[in-house]
Protein backbone atom coordinates (compact mmCIF):
# COMPACT_ATOMS: atom_id res chain seq x y z
CA UNK A 1 0.00 0.00 0.00
CA UNK A 2 2.76 2.42 0.87
CA UNK A 3 4.49 1.80 -2.48
CA UNK A 4 1.44 2.92 -4.41
CA UNK A 5 1.11 6.02 -2.25
CA UNK A 6 4.76 6.92 -2.88
CA UNK A 7 4.33 6.27 -6.60
CA UNK A 8 1.17 8.38 -6.73
CA UNK A 9 2.76 11.27 -4.86
CA UNK A 10 5.85 11.21 -7.07
CA UNK A 11 3.74 11.09 -10.23
CA UNK A 12 1.41 13.88 -9.11
CA UNK A 13 4.36 16.12 -8.22
CA UNK A 14 6.00 15.32 -11.56
CA UNK A 15 2.73 16.05 -13.37
CA UNK A 16 2.39 19.42 -11.65
CA UNK A 17 5.99 20.30 -12.50
CA UNK A 18 5.42 19.15 -16.07
CA UNK A 19 2.44 21.51 -16.33
CA UNK A 20 4.67 24.41 -15.34
CA UNK A 21 7.43 23.30 -17.72
CA UNK A 22 5.08 22.74 -20.67
CA UNK A 23 4.65 26.45 -21.24
CA UNK A 24 8.34 27.09 -21.77
CA UNK A 25 9.72 23.72 -22.78
CA UNK A 26 7.36 20.88 -23.72
CA UNK A 27 10.33 18.60 -24.36
CA UNK A 28 11.54 19.05 -20.79
CA UNK A 29 8.06 18.27 -19.50
CA UNK A 30 8.04 14.98 -21.42
CA UNK A 31 11.53 14.11 -20.14
CA UNK A 32 10.36 14.82 -16.60
CA UNK A 33 7.42 12.44 -17.08
CA UNK A 34 9.73 9.76 -18.46
CA UNK A 35 12.11 10.24 -15.55
CA UNK A 36 9.33 9.98 -12.98
CA UNK A 37 8.04 6.80 -14.65
CA UNK A 38 11.53 5.28 -14.62
CA UNK A 39 12.03 6.12 -10.93
CA UNK A 40 8.70 4.54 -9.98
CA UNK A 41 9.42 1.39 -12.00
CA UNK A 42 12.90 1.05 -10.53
CA UNK A 43 11.49 1.48 -7.02
CA UNK A 44 9.03 -1.35 -7.70
CA UNK A 45 11.70 -3.73 -9.05
CA UNK A 46 12.15 -5.46 -5.68
CA UNK A 47 8.40 -5.96 -5.32
CA UNK A 48 8.18 -7.24 -8.88
CA UNK A 49 10.84 -9.83 -8.07
CA UNK A 50 8.79 -11.03 -5.08
CA UNK A 51 5.71 -11.24 -7.28
CA UNK A 52 7.55 -13.29 -9.88
CA UNK A 53 8.80 -15.64 -7.15
CA UNK A 54 5.22 -16.10 -6.00
CA UNK A 55 4.11 -16.90 -9.56
CA UNK A 56 6.92 -19.46 -9.79
CA UNK A 57 5.70 -21.07 -6.58
CA UNK A 58 2.14 -21.03 -7.90
CA UNK A 59 3.24 -22.83 -11.06
CA UNK A 60 5.11 -25.49 -9.05
CA UNK A 61 2.23 -26.18 -6.68
CA UNK A 62 -0.46 -26.16 -9.36
CA UNK A 63 1.09 -29.09 -11.18
CA UNK A 64 0.54 -27.39 -14.51
CA UNK A 65 3.22 -26.97 -17.11
CA UNK A 66 5.31 -23.82 -16.83
CA UNK A 67 4.79 -23.39 -20.57
CA UNK A 68 1.13 -22.60 -19.95
CA UNK A 69 1.98 -19.61 -17.75
CA UNK A 70 4.63 -18.01 -19.99
CA UNK A 71 2.07 -16.58 -22.49
CA UNK A 72 0.15 -15.11 -19.57
CA UNK A 73 3.26 -13.35 -18.24
CA UNK A 74 4.16 -12.06 -21.68
CA UNK A 75 0.65 -10.75 -22.31
CA UNK A 76 0.56 -8.89 -18.98
CA UNK A 77 3.99 -7.39 -19.72
CA UNK A 78 2.88 -6.29 -23.18
CA UNK A 79 -0.25 -4.70 -21.74
CA UNK A 80 1.79 -2.71 -19.21
CA UNK A 81 4.28 -1.49 -21.83
CA UNK A 82 1.46 -0.50 -24.20
CA UNK A 83 -0.40 1.38 -21.47
CA UNK A 84 2.67 3.39 -20.48
CA UNK A 85 3.91 3.88 -24.05
CA UNK A 86 0.52 4.99 -25.34
CA UNK A 87 0.06 7.44 -22.48
CA UNK A 88 3.51 8.93 -23.01
CA UNK A 89 2.77 9.37 -26.73
CA UNK A 90 -0.51 11.10 -25.90
CA UNK A 91 1.27 13.36 -23.39
CA UNK A 92 3.67 14.31 -26.17
CA UNK A 93 0.67 15.24 -28.34
CA UNK A 94 1.08 12.26 -30.65
CA UNK A 95 -2.26 10.45 -30.47
CA UNK A 96 -1.66 8.76 -33.83
CA UNK A 97 1.54 7.19 -32.50
CA UNK A 98 -0.32 6.15 -29.35
CA UNK A 99 -2.83 4.33 -31.54
CA UNK A 100 0.00 2.59 -33.38
CA UNK A 101 1.54 1.50 -30.06
CA UNK A 102 -1.84 0.11 -28.97
CA UNK A 103 -2.38 -1.72 -32.26
CA UNK A 104 1.12 -3.19 -32.14
CA UNK A 105 0.49 -4.23 -28.54
CA UNK A 106 -2.74 -6.01 -29.46
CA UNK A 107 -0.99 -7.93 -32.23
CA UNK A 108 1.94 -8.83 -29.97
CA UNK A 109 -0.42 -9.93 -27.19
CA UNK A 110 -2.26 -12.24 -29.58
CA UNK A 111 1.05 -13.65 -30.81
CA UNK A 112 2.22 -14.18 -27.23
CA UNK A 113 -1.05 -15.93 -26.36
CA UNK A 114 -0.98 -18.17 -29.45
CA UNK A 115 0.74 -21.13 -27.69
CA UNK A 116 -1.88 -21.06 -24.96
CA UNK A 117 -4.67 -20.90 -27.53
CA UNK A 118 -3.09 -23.86 -29.36
CA UNK A 119 -3.02 -25.85 -26.12
CA UNK A 120 -6.70 -25.09 -25.50
CA UNK A 121 -7.58 -26.09 -29.07
CA UNK A 122 -5.62 -29.32 -28.70
CA UNK A 123 -7.40 -30.10 -25.45
CA UNK A 124 -10.81 -29.43 -27.05
CA UNK A 125 -9.98 -31.68 -29.99
CA UNK A 126 -8.95 -34.46 -27.62
CA UNK A 127 -12.19 -34.12 -25.69
CA UNK A 128 -14.24 -34.29 -28.90
CA UNK A 129 -12.70 -37.64 -29.90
Amino acid sequence: MEQVIRAAVLCVVAALLALVLKRGSPESALLLALGAAAVVLLALAKDLEALLDFFGELVEKSGLSRDLFIPLYKTVGIAMVVKIGGSLCRDAGESALASVVETAGAICALLAAAPLLRAVLSLLLELMQ
